[in-house]
């Protein structure tokens, strides 16, 4: 646990409440018992903890586990906002005023219930997030996973107070790193923001001039730049611009065209937005990634594969387009098996929304596609007035048998889920070369296929080049399975921490960060105020 408030008063307190109730009131237990009893009825796991401890404080009384516990509560709380959570939901202040105030058995009975309520709260918050993701966007089906309360207080009844709260939040690298940065973003905005922003439409090597100042200021601020009084565009600024290019998903260029400038001039109170979206969704995703997985991160449009935290490999990919049907969800999966040589079962969706206007306006349109009846029967378009149907009474499934001009290309890699999400090759190669590569039906199309199927299949075969060439010089669909299942887990992140530090940021191509930055608020997150 990060601390950067001392609470030595919040001690006092704890230590004074302790001597309170070894004398008068410890002996007058039975009206605390009737009043937690009384505070606690309406909540089923709460009141099933008391019982089984007969009703014995946890918090408050002068056990010196109680004492610990307490305290531990309350550094929680004074160290809440450094996780972006609200400071006003877990205020450690409060809590001491409310500990202060509790003169009476009735009062301690009380403040016993709220204690662990809030301990409950401040817990699944830390550890899953403050919001339920599938109702800030529908297509954050990611499942989140929540301890059980009872599970909770337990843990804690069990082990070190302190030990246990440290082990709460997410305990990755990434987690860590972001709450760094979250305290430095802090700094930079409580200074005043990284400069004045850039007013030109684009800058080149070469150039001179106050805008050139100016950015070389900001890329200061930034931590991309030494500090310097030229304004010539010289190598070092290109050099500079080149390094914020690679950590933005822009083309490195080490010219500051349109695109690039319009990211120099993202203040840094909406970067700090951004990161403590990402500390939530770490929370939404605290789980074990799995030693080998695969990571799709859809604001970055690359897949990767990961092996024991290292990339091992990495490809562009082109994800789903911003339009509402074809977004790509964030869900986490297994990947079973790929095939070689694909065929294409269009999308139910997708044949009545784009084949079969086109059916009724040329019957011999889409030639490549068979059509398919209820039983897989291929069916002739002979005599079919495809006018006489619509979106509802359309009847036929469409089918693209293997080709190298199959919409899957010549591999797909399955992961099975209810999305109809997956991996798969594309003929539509010239995409990959865009920045912003958001143009698929949903599914995530790959740039090195061939050479992402070879890094699979290493970890089973001796020649995984040779095997996979086997299967496809088929030409038929040919099913490969993957001995050992790797975890699948397509995420949506405009904000990462560096290993070695610092910050990258990708653009919110969804729009769903801006959602849950709006839902942070409605809870009371706010942007941290730096003190001392």
């Amino acid at each position: 646990m990060i601390g950067r408030i001392d609470f030595t008063v919040g001690r006092v307190i704890v230590g004074a409440l302790a001597v309170l109730l070894s004398t008068e009131l410890a002996a007058q237990s039975i009206g605390f018992k009737q009043s937690l009893a009384q505070y606690i009825v309406s909540d089923r796991n709460i009141a099933e903890f008391y019982r089984a401890r007969d009703y014995r404080s946890f918090w408050t009384g002068p056990a010196a586990q109680d004492r610990a516990r307490l305290e531990a509560l309350i550094t929680a709380f004074a160290d809440a906002d450094m996780h972006g959570l609200p400071k006003a939901r877990f205020n450690a202040e409060t809590m001491i005023a409310k500990i202060r105030a509790a003169d009476s058995q009735s009062a301690l009975g009380q403040l016993e219930a709220e204690l662990t309520t809030a301990f409950l709260d401040y817990a699944r918050a830390v550890q899953s997030g403050l919001l339920i993701p599938s109702e800030v966007d529908e297509e954050i089906v990611r499942k989140v996973r929540y301890s059980k309360p009872l599970e909770l207080l337990q843990g804690l009844e069990a082990g070190d107070a302190q030990a246990f709260f440290k082990s709460l939040p997410p305990q990755s690298r990434q987690y860590m790193g972001l709450i760094k940065e979250k305290l430095r973003l802090e700094r930079q905005v409580a200074s005043g923001d990284w400069g004045q922003p850039v007013r030109a439409d684009s800058l080149k090597p070469e150039a001179q001039g106050a805008q050139v100042v100016r950015l070389r200021d900001r890329l200061v601020a930034m931590g991309y730049l030494s500090r310097s009084y030229s304004t010539l565009y010289d190598a070092e600024l290109t050099a500079a611009v080149a390094r914020f290019q690679a950590n933005h998903g822009l083309a490195v260029t080490g010219t500051a065209n349109k695109l690039t400038l319009e990211q120099v001039n993202v203040a840094a109170s909406k970067r700090l937005a951004s990161v403590l979206v990402a500390l939530e969704r770490e929370r939404w995703f605290n789980q074990p990634l799995g030693e080998r997985h695969i990571s799709v991160n859809l604001t970055d449009f690359k897949a990767k594969i990961v092996d024991s935290d290292k990339v091992t490999f990495e490809t562009n990919s082109v994800v789903g387009a911003a339009e509402d049907d074809r977004r790509s969800p964030e869900f986490s999966d297994t990947m079973e098996y790929m095939v070689v040589n694909p065929s294409w079962y269009v999308p139910r969706s997708i044949v009545v929304g784009e084949y079969l206007p086109m059916l009724q306006e040329d019957a011999a349109s889409v030639d490549y596609l068979e059509l398919r009846d209820d039983l897989g029967n291929v069916v002739g378009r002979e005599g079919l007035d495809f006018n006489s149907f619509d979106e509802q009474s359309f009847p036929f499934g469409m089918r693209q048998p293997p080709s190298p001009g199959n919409a899957l290309g010549l591999v797909k890699f399955m992961f099975p889920n209810r999305y109809n999400i997956y991996l798969h090759d594309t003929p539509a190669k010239t995409l990959f070369g865009r920045e912003v590569r958001a143009f698929s039906h949903g599914c995530i199309r790959l740039a090195d296929p061939f050479d992402f199927a070879y890094a699979l299949l290493a970890a089973q075969s001796d020649n995984p080049k040779a095997l996979f060439q086997k299967a496809l010089d088929t030409g038929e669909e040919v099913q490969i399975d993957i001995v050992r299942r790797i975890p699948v887990h397509i995420i949506y992140r405009t904000a990462l921490a560096r290993p070695e530090g610092g910050l990258e940021f990708r653009p919110d191509v969804y729009g769903r960060d801006a959602k849950i930055w709006q839902a942070l608020q409605r809870q009371g997150v706010v942007m941290g105020e730096i003190t001392g």
